[in-house]
């Protein structure tokens, strides 16, 4: 996935409040449009199985209320999704549901007015802090205290994904590799590539986008910290001794290298160029007729036992846009969407996992089918996902480029970008 250069997001965001004053969304007539029934759209993503999902749920309930019907669209092309979000909140011209809400690009929508509150219709908060539980709070305005901008929806817990047969190559256990720690995974990674096993031991995408902290530091962050958020209380929280032996470590394995500089132009697991990733449940799908695959939890500096490893959510939500005239048939779908029976459905659709508690008693004929997605549902009651602030994708960048620069590429001190990227989000965070 593509996505927004900061100097193109930082430009969006700054001119989005001003452009709504001015878009088609002021016609709406917000008190008639929250107890109005009728058609609505919603926005699913390019992903085969989700809109496999979207449209089959849109079925079944165009069956039962044919004067409220929902019409599926792909989220038009873009950058990335938040850009193509973003200008349809500019241009007035969302639809009324989007299943596909990055938590990271949120709050500027959010204080732009391109949102609703969901708690505004009788049951909502019932509704998601029952399919949540506890952990629905943290995607609420105020820290968990305010209303909901957003359904948390489904999560890709990450995970360590290895390719069995390399480590077997390598010398290593494959059922039982015992990677928990930072030594051991270094150890391991380097008896991976000195054996000739492989010729990387793990290949993070070592490009400058905004996201891809969440694919290489930011799971074992939250891991180390027990989930401590990139920002807590309005400040950064990375740099501290915890964030530099995560960086460190990383820096490690491209100064060794372990982990390859350049991006990769296949797909290295498929191909046994790299013995390593960190993946989410999807990965199943895509490689359980290519490869001998298992996984395991991510390490920590001192090997944090699985059942206590906290890691990245990789959430996307579902919002309500401001734009819709005809919001409760919007929130009945939503619910309807989000009830028992479609997350059952979107699990076994897409192999992603409904963020609501108790996945495997609530749905156990299917991981009883499906062992291998077992330890994904079980990681999904230890999950956090990134800071709810605004500007957060102006802030991830920051901390990507700071990060590139001293971890990938060895350009600089650890200890001093951290100190100075951590100076400049702060300062972001207080404007």
């Amino acid at each position: 996935m593509k996505t927004l250069t900061r100097r193109t997001l930082g430009a969006a965001a700054l001119t989005l409040p001003l452009a709504l004053s001015a878009c088609g969304r002021s016609a709406v007539d917000a008190r008639a449009a929250s107890t109005s029934r009728g058609p609505i759209s919603i926005w699913i993503s390019t992903n085969e199985q989700e809109l496999a999902w979207g449209k089959a749920v849109a079925k079944a309930w165009n069956a039962q209320h044919g004067d409220q019907e929902v019409t599926v669209q792909e989220i038009p092309a873009g950058s990335s999704s938040e850009e193509a979000i973003t200008a349809a909140i500019v241009a007035g011209t969302t639809p009324d549901l989007i299943f596909n809400i990055s938590p990271a690009a949120l709050p500027d929508w959010v204080r732009a007015g391109g949102l609703v509150d969901l708690t505004t219709f009788e049951g909502a908060r019932e509704h998601i802090e029952s399919r949540g539980g506890s952990r629905a709070r943290n995607y609420a305005e105020d820290e968990g205290r305010g209303g909901y901008y957003q359904l948390p929806w489904k999560s890709n817990p990450v995970m360590l994904m290895y390719n069995r047969k390399i480590f077997e190559k390598a010398g290593l256990d494959a059922d039982h590799p015992g990677l928990d720690t930072f030594d051991a995974f270094l150890d391991a990674s380097r008896q991976i590539v000195s054996s000739g096993a492989s010729g990387s031991a793990i290949w993070p995408t070592p490009t400058s986008d905004f996201y891809q902290p969440w694919s290489d530091f930011y799971p074992l962050y939250l891991a180390q910290t027990h989930g401590t958020r990139l920002i807590e209380d309005g400040r950064t929280t990375f740099d501290s001794p915890d964030g530099l032996a995560v960086a460190r470590m990383w820096r490690t394995m491209y100064e060794e290298e372990l982990a390859p500089r350049e991006q990769s132009t296949d797909d290295a697991m498929t191909t046994g160029a790299t013995a390593m990733q960190l993946a989410g449940p999807y990965a199943i799908a895509t490689y359980e007729d290519a490869i001998d695959y298992g996984f395991m939890p991510v390490p920590t500096v001192d090997g944090i036992p699985a059942a206590k490893t906290i890691t990245y959510a990789d959430s996307k939500n579902v919002s309500l846009c401001s734009t819709s005239r005809n919001r409760l048939t919007a929130w009945d779908f939503l619910a309807f969407a989000t009830g028992e029976e479609w997350d059952g459905k979107l699990l076994e659709t897409t192999g992603q996992m409904p963020l609501r508690e108790d996945l495997t008693s609530t749905y156990p004929d299917y991981f009883e089918k499906n062992p291998d997605y077992t330890s994904f549902a079980d990681q999904a009651d230890r999950v956090a996902d990134v800071p709810y602030v605004s500007g957060g994708i102006e802030i991830w960048q920051r901390f990507r480029d700071a990060y590139s620069g001293a971890v990938i590429f060895g350009k600089d001190s650890v200890t001093d970008a951290f100190a100075e990227v951590s100076r400049q989000i702060d300062a972001l965070v207080k404007e």
